[in-house]
């Protein structure tokens, strides 16, 4: 099985060949980080007009890179959401060109899912059902994943995600973009214990997230103390959250056969290495993708593809581009935000 990956629904344009059997045959990826930096974030139109003039070169020197032709793969696997519209539509469009084209199927992949997978890409013996964390700069869930579409959420942020606090913490502390690394970077250099930060939640009988208080709290403590304390210290608050709702998420999700952490915050050492020792309190697996696969990325939209193209999951080609696609539909609403859940 050859599965064709396409990924364009944030700032990352990217193709990818993968084969039923875990081999990445070729990965191509167009960063847009010089296009945004000058705003500190992601510019959707920027995004969307990068991705057109992107994608058609990165497919044909995917294609090259291993060896094969359109008329090789088995499938087409395009991100159809969630995600900036205008990017997702890119990539979906393509995506039903080249099926049409080729006489191939289309599978429109969920970019969740793709994270929510990708694990299984890197680690063969990553067995159903496992506890996700996905943690990126759009979402912060708790995931029970029971098989290929099958999903059960038992946590999400009220308000904002933990990638969106670390792009707004490097933005009040001048660190640039993309603000994940960046925060990471001037962390290693300051004292965790310097800045007394608010640890929404924490130990809170409400199994969700929330970010939005930590990040107003940075913005009130910039220039009282140095960038790099700052840093560290709002670094080990977003750890502690994340590790106090995961640990709360292992004591009622049921029996799983691992602790899996993925999303573009999964990139993290320190986020790492704190789920690692939480997975050995409780005698499970630590599972986590290499760096290259934690963010986004077309070779998980490709294995995604595969995973569904082997359960016998295609879709027509008028399928639609979503803006919001939970992977748990049956999850009940949140108070707050709501809408990333």
């Amino acid at each position: 099985m050859l599965i064709l990956g396409l990924e364009s629904s944030c700032d990352e344009t990217a193709a990818a060949l993968v084969t039923g059997d875990r081999r990445v045959l070729a990965h191509r990826l167009a960063g847009q980080e010089a296009a945004h930096a000058p705003y500190g974030g992601v510019v959707p139109e920027i995004a969307a007009r990068a991705h057109v003039e992107a994608l058609g070169p990165l497919v044909e020197a995917a294609l090259a890179d291993a060896g094969v032709t359109l008329a090789d793969v088995d499938a087409i696997a395009a991100t159809a959401g969630p995600g900036l519209i205008g990017g997702v539509m890119v990539g979906l469009v393509t995506g039903k060109a080249l099926a049409h084209a080729a006489q191939r199927p289309l599978i429109a992949v969920n970019h969740l899912e793709g994270h929510a997978l990708s694990p299984r890409l890197s680690d063969s013996d990553l067995d159903f059902p496992y506890l996700l964390l996905l943690v990126s700069g759009g979402h912060c869930q708790l995931l029970l994943v029971e098989g290929v579409g099958r999903y059960r959420r038992l946590a999400t942020t009220i308000d904002d995600a933990a990638g969106e606090a670390f792009d707004k913490t490097a933005k009040l502390l001048g660190l640039g973009f993309p603000g994940g690394p960046a925060v990471e970077r001037a962390a290693a250099e300051g004292d965790a214990r310097a800045v007394p930060l608010p640890r929404p939640l924490l130990r809170s009988a409400e199994p969700h997230f929330s970010f939005a208080g930590l990040k107003a709290a940075v913005a009130r403590v910039v220039g009282q103390y140095e960038p790099a304390d700052i840093a560290a210290s709002f670094q080990q608050a977003v750890i502690d959250c994340l590790v106090d709702r995961t640990r709360k998420a292992l004591g009622t999700g049921g029996e799983v056969t691992a602790l899996v952490v993925a999303g573009g915050v999964a990139a993290n050492g320190g986020v790492r290495a704190a789920l690692q020792a939480l997975a050995g309190e409780h005698g499970l697996r630590f599972v986590a993708p290499p760096l290259w696969l934690c963010t986004d990325n077309a070779a998980m939209i490709a294995w995604a593809g595969a995973e569904r193209f082997a359960a016998g999951l295609t879709d027509p080609l008028d399928v639609a581009a979503r803006p919001r696609w939970p992977l748990d539909p049956a999850a009940e609403a949140v108070r707050g935000a709501g809408v990333k859940a």
